[in-house]
Order: structure tokens, then sequence, then C-alpha cells
């Protein structure tokens, strides 16, 4: 190749690299402003929100609701797990006839119930033009054929594929029981395994990694691995995203909580190394002195957040019309179990364009106030123009935020 167009090329890089970084910089945090929430059992409280936004109660009453979907025919579907146990008291639900004079939806009517441990829903029409309703559970993926308009799913799933569903005893630090899938614009499925324990060195392979399969479940590999527990996965920009949770047992600052873009074959450490800031380091117990892997070989997450922040899910807005929204992610970050140290427990806004100075900021705030829980963010999902739905799992509530 030429010199000079070598030359070229590289300039064009660093010119590309110096805009993604002033882009990351002169973004303002938005401006948060408290908005009065009031619930049906009597509780009130505020949540803050950049201005120009609002926020209602879409839907109320639910127990552990989690990770939301938007069928074909633009109908919203739910999980709910119920509570923290491994049980099989789970239901998915259909949030129906949205009302915008009172902002929230007229019926919740249960589609599926009787689940163990439903975290996790997507929808996908294959090449014949048939819809499928899938649904990640802990011990299996299953898929429906799904009809427009029906409250209920008129055929026996089948079983795309099975997971391990042993382990400790359920706790926070434990065995990892929610599984989550997502459609790949590939045509592709993808469904995470979280690990069956807080820090070990795992006997099956398919722990804390992300399964790739075609739709019928045929051809699974392990697309990547080394992901602790990744709970949040979104396809945005013809790409995967991944949020996922550290270990604990390395203290109250590190390792920091992350958010890649997902390349396969890859692994991303776990649980030999950990991200702390831009850094990548080993584990002390695990790979001492790096001798098992080298962690400057594993990729810097696309976005780090405070240790023990717990990033669940996660939206992209492509198309929104708020210069506030567009071309940022949301993350749920669902909040350390540990009030003390003030982490999660809000929205945060994550820059589309890739960069190393991404930092994270607060979009939603106020579920924790002071040592009081008011709620934990767990999925983001567009609903209209400048407008989402936000699930919360402590207080069972579906949130609808809109641009006013």
């Amino acid at each position: 190749m030429h010199r000079s167009l070598i030359v070229l090329i590289g300039l064009l890089a660093v010119a590309s690299f110096k805009a993604d970084r002033v882009t990351a910089k002169t973004s303002r945090p938005p401006k948060l402003v408290p908005h009065r929430i009031s619930l049906a059992n009597g509780k009130s409280f505020d949540l803050n929100l950049p201005e120009g936004f609002a926020i209602s109660v879409a839907a109320q009453g639910l127990k552990r609701v989690r990770f939301l979907a938007k069928s074909p025919d633009n109908r919203i579907f739910v999980t709910d797990m119920y509570n923290l146990t491994d049980n099989k008291r789970g239901v998915v639900y259909l949030l129906d006839d949205f009302d915008p004079s009172t902002k929230s939806f007229k019926r919740v009517v249960p589609y599926l119930t009787g689940l163990r441990n439903p975290n996790s829903i997507a929808f996908y029409t294959d090449q014949q033009r048939v819809n499928w309703f899938y649904l990640a559970l802990t011990d299996r993926v299953l898929r429906y054929k799904y009809n427009a308009g029906d409250e209920k799913p008129t055929g026996e799933p089948e079983v795309l594929a099975t997971f391990p569903d042993y382990g400790l005893s359920y706790k926070y630090g434990g065995w990892h029981l929610t599984r989550t899938i997502a459609v790949g614009g590939n045509g592709k499925i993808y469904v995470s395994v979280g690990s069956s324990c807080n820090a070990c060195e795992e006997k099956e392979e398919v722990r804390a990694s992300i399964l790739e399969m075609d739709p019928d479940g045929k051809n699974q590999e392990r697309f990547a691995r080394g992901l602790r527990n990744a709970v949040g996965l979104r396809w945005a920009k013809d790409q995967l995203f991944a949020t996922n949770m550290g270990s604990d047992h390395l203290g109250d600052h590190k390792p920091a909580d992350t958010m890649y873009a997902v390349s396969g074959g890859v692994n991303y450490g776990w649980p030999y190394c950990f991200q702390s800031g831009p850094g990548r380091f080993p584990d002390g117990k695990f790979n001492p002195r790096g001798k098992k892997m080298n962690c400057r070989r594993v990729p810097s997450a696309y976005a780090a957040f405070d240790a023990h922040s717990s990033p669940l899910g996660l939206e992209y807005f492509e198309a929104s019309n708020d210069a506030q929204l567009n071309g940022f992610f949301l993350v749920a970050l669902h909040g350390s179990t540990k009030r003390s140290l003030n982490r999660g427990y809000r929205v945060v806004r994550v820059p589309g364009t890739a960069s190393r100075s991404i930092v994270p900021e607060d979009f939603i705030s106020g579920f924790l106030e002071g040592k009081v829980v008011h709620g934990r963010p767990v999925d983001v999902l567009t609903f209209g123009a400048d407008a989402f739905l936000l699930t919360d799992d402590y207080a069972g509530i579906v949130y609808y935020v809109y641009k006013q």
C-alpha cells in the first residue's frame, strides 16, 4: 500500500477516535426533576426524570415482574417470577389495551401460568411467516406457535434446549436461576446461562456462557464464555450486547459490573479475570499472578458500572426523535443488596457510540431513598415515540415513561 494512503487511513482512524471521545465528554448529563408516584396500596414517593419527561404507573399489583417483549401484533408481554425462591408459580402476562388518557393498561391477562422462574421471553417470525413465542425457564427454553390476538397458547411447546437446574440453595451469590433469551438480526437465538456459584471453576461448560442456536434449537454452540451472569441481552446495531454482574468476593469496590458488545468465540474472563476501572486484573484466588489466563487479552467492557450495581435489562433508542434518548442505551441497574453502598437502584444512559471515555449518566433515580427501597429496575422496552416501559420487580410495577 502506498505510504501516503497508509498515513491518511491512520489520520482518519485517529480523527474518528477523537470524535468519539468528544461526543462522550461533551454530551450533557440529563437534569433530573422529581415526579410524584402514588400507588394503589397507599405508598407514595418521588422518582427523578430528565426535564421534559413524565412517568406513570402502567400496571401494578404484580409480583417479581421482570422482562418485557413486544409481539408481532404489537402487544406487550411481561414475565413474573413470583418471588426470589426457586418455584413454579411464575406467570407470563399480556398487558393489553393501553389507555393514552390514563397512561395505563386496562387489562393484565395471564397468558401462561405455573412456570418455573420465567425470566425472559421473545418473539420470532421464521421464513415461512410462522410466528413463534420463546420462553426461557431455569431448566429449559421452550417455543410455542404464536397466533395474533390469542390470550393463551393453543398448542404444546417444543423444548429447544435444557440446562442444569441445581446448585447451592438459591441465595444472592449462589447459583443463578435466570435464563435470558434474545433474537438476533442474523436469525439466530441467543440464551445466557449464569454460573453455578459466586466464583469457581465450572464443571459444566454451559455455565457462565451465552449460547447461540438456530430458531428451532438446532446447531447449538457456545457463542461466548467467561460471563458470570449475563442477565441482560439485547440485539442492537447489528451486534449482541450483554450486561454482566461481577463476583462478590473481591470487596465493596471491585469488580466493576459491565456491559459488553459480545463477539463470538471470545472468553470474557470469569472467574480468572475481572475489570476494575478500565483495567483487567487477575483474580488472586483463581488466577494467581495471571498464570492461568493473561487478563490483558480479555476484552475491555463497552461500559463499566460501579461494583455491585447489578445491571440487568437494556434498550437502544435508535429511532427516537428526542435528543435525550436518540443514539443512547438505557440500562436498568437493579442495585446492590447491601443498601449502604447506594449502588444501582436507577436507570442510566450509555452512549451508543463506543469510546474509551464512556461514563454512564443517571436517567431515572429515586428507587433508593436512604435505607428505604421504593423499587428495583429490571428491564426497558421502547413503547411508542420517545417513550418506554420499565419494570420493577421489587414493587411489582410496570412504569410508562414518556416525553411530555
